[in-house]
């Protein structure tokens, strides 16, 4: 028996729980769990900045995918993203549900890694090193304001960069030239500031053509960050109804979203529980030129 087939062997028997450490990661012990077929990290916010840091040390090229209950649910009807979700170097547990479901699966150390927290801390931690960044998404305007506010908070913090993309759907000489720009810049990090699942699509399509070590979709934190748009307090954070108070922010732009999630995000967790459905991890769908599919 080759190793690689020992190894597919030992995955696929993995992911016939819920809970696992997955021995392929480059990190080696990092666990994670099954949330309705999208691999979760088990990580916290200083832990998944420690991961982060170490594989820009190590040359590596990866992305990031910061995830909510949304964007699970969005996953389920679209195989390409939830096989883009299951290939990135980590998934954070950006809303509190994803928390619970790692806390109930052992994972104790495990915690929120909101979005905007996760720029701010590993902004922070970059300060030592040198890490260059580049912001990418959002509107001229807002990415000038966020780059004043940064760099206020964070003066010795290397951004190297910044561009608002076309709103319209890139040409391949526009994402040609986008990555030119981007890989001339020198960066190792580039935040992408996207709506999802537009940023997750970006970074997976973008990743083989990108210099830079870390691709990190972090959505709306370009708006917060920049004082545009009102982050819950704290408190509603860690109750696990900040989708209630984002709501009543913006009730017009949201309400559809947010009547499909929660019911289905509640009823599909508890089909997976009670094991009444199963939600296998795929790493790779048709076409996508990922390596292969466990089951």
């Amino acid at each position: 028996m080759t190793v690689s087939v020992a190894k597919a062997q030992v995955m696929r028997k993995q992911t016939a729980g819920t809970s696992q450490t997955s021995i392929l990661h480059p990190k080696g012990s990092l666990g994670w769990t099954n949330v309705l077929g999208v691999r979760v990290s088990a990580v916290n916010l200083k832990s998944a900045t420690g991961f982060i840091q170490k594989a820009i040390e190590d040359g590596r090229k990866e992305y990031v995918c910061v995830r909510d209950a949304h964007g699970i649910v969005r996953c389920q009807d679209d195989p390409e993203l939830r096989s883009i979700h299951n290939r990135a170097f980590l998934v954070t547990p950006d809303g509190m549900p994803l928390v619970w479901a790692l806390k109930r699966a052992g994972h104790s150390e495990s915690d929120r890694v909101y979005g905007p927290d996760l720029m701010l801390s590993v902004f922070d931690a970059g300060r030592s090193t040198g890490v260059r960044h580049f912001l990418y998404g959002a509107t001229a305007e807002t990415l000038e304001q966020l780059q004043a506010r940064l760099l206020a908070k964070f003066p010795q913090a290397r951004i190297v960069g910044s561009y608002s993309p076309p709103f319209h759907k890139l040409s391949l000489q526009e994402e040609t030239e986008i990555a030119d720009r981007l890989n001339r810049s020198g960066a190792d990090i580039i935040w992408v500031g996207l709506s999802s699942p537009k940023q997750e699509l970006w970074m997976a399509r973008m990743r083989d053509r990108l210099k830079a070590s870390m691709l990190i979709g972090v959505g709306a934190a370009f708006d917060f960050h920049a004082g545009l748009k009102r982050q819950a307090p704290r408190f509603i954070q860690r109750s696990g109804f900040e989708w209630a108070f984002r709501l009543l922010c913006e009730p017009r732009r949201l309400w559809r979203r947010y009547a499909l999630v929660v019911p289905t995000f509640i009823s599909l967790t508890a089909f997976q529980r009670l094991g009444l459905r199963k939600f296998p991890i795929e790493e790779a769908v048709s076409g996508s030129g990922a390596s292969g599919q466990m089951q």
